[in-house]
């Protein structure tokens, strides 16, 4: 395992980390969530994902519970969580980022992953109804009490990292140090085009998920959606239009050769391919059984087998490169 920096800042997380998102409190419960997050573990990863919107707050539960189990020194290793969506249907309680939700859902939290703080927290998503600066000087109060240690953002535009940024530095503020898009090969235009300023200017790291395009990338949904597919879990159907779409699977089996020529599976290239980008600080990957981690941190070894001729073939077959000016 390899680690890089979080964007300027001087923390650093392995190449390959592992999420929680749709497995824990979904398709798994403590048991297979222990064995995962110590395989993961043993392998190098350091940093862990959650969000307190997964599986209704029951993913922390579940994470909380191994972590305390496994009894690891805390500083070797990192936890994320992310509010905006909430977990209650009150006025104040969803789809915001004001100070009173922030603070409250921090320590719920804490609460549910049996930690004193965690390492990464982010803005879920952006909040069009809470002014920017409100956050912003909450982000920095959940730093500054010592409940969180960076915070970052999720899905923003650039526009808006800038802006709570600026509000930051303006006011001597703990400042958003990274970012946590969707980023994959059929999923580029943020990553590589939009936010493409914002490393040099501001020294922004990422977090990406879904490597796999929510399974896509794999293949195998070349044929159809298999009946233990993530796309059949309830409230995951709106997954399906995106890995049904017979134009993204047409670009997926245009990598099935290349995959084949380098004697690696489609999930690992495809994994490999996201740590080829100097921007990506982590790729979030996931699992529902040690096999699968273990299979996902092969994608290491493929790295150095992307060379730039196979880069060429895959830019080729993908046929989305995002214009970018250069």
């Amino acid at each position: 395992m390899q680690y890089r920096r979080l964007g300027r800042s001087g923390l650093k997380v392995s190449e390959l980390s592992f999420g929680s998102w749709v497995t824990f409190g979904n398709q798994m419960d403590e048991s297979p969530a222990r064995e995962c997050m110590a395989a993961a573990y043993d392998a190098g990863v350091n940093f862990f994902d959650n969000a307190e919107v997964y599986a209704s707050g029951q993913s922390e539960t579940v994470m909380g519970a191994v972590l305390k189990k496994l009894g690891w020194r805390r500083g070797s290793y990192l936890v994320s969580t992310k509010f905006y969506w909430g977990l209650h249907n009150g006025t104040n309680e969803k789809n915001t980022l004001n100070r009173k939700r922030l603070l409250e859902a921090m320590d719920g939290s804490l609460r549910r992953l049996q930690l004193d703080y965690v390492d990464l927290v982010f803005c879920h998503r952006a909040d069009p109804e809470t002014p920017i600066e409100e956050t912003v000087w909450a982000m920095h109060d959940m730093v500054a009490r010592g409940k969180a240690v960076y915070w970052g953002t999720s899905e923003w535009s650039a526009a808006e990292i800038m802006a709570a940024w600026q509000i930051a530095d303006k006011h001597h503020l703990h400042k958003p140090v990274m970012e946590q898009p969707q980023y994959n090969m059929l999923m580029r235009e943020k990553v590589e085009r939009e936010y493409a300023r914002l490393y040099t200017d501001l020294g922004l790291g990422l977090t990406t998920w879904s490597p796999l395009a929510s399974g896509l990338l794999t293949g195998k949904y070349n044929d159809g959606i298999p009946a233990d597919s993530r796309a059949n879990l309830k409230g995951y159907q709106w997954l399906k239009p995106s890995i049904t779409d017979p134009k993204r699977i047409e670009t997926v089996k245009k990598l099935v050769p290349i995959a084949a020529d380098l004697g690696v599976s489609m999930a690992q290239m495809a994994i490999a391919w996201c740590l080829k980008n100097p921007n990506v600080s982590t790729v979030i990957t996931g699992a529902s059984r040690v096999a699968q981690v273990e299979e996902n941190m092969k994608a290491l070894d493929v790295v150095e087998k992307l060379t730039p001729e196979i880069m060429a073939r895959i830019e080729e077959a993908l046929g989305n490169k995002p214009e970018t000016g250069e």
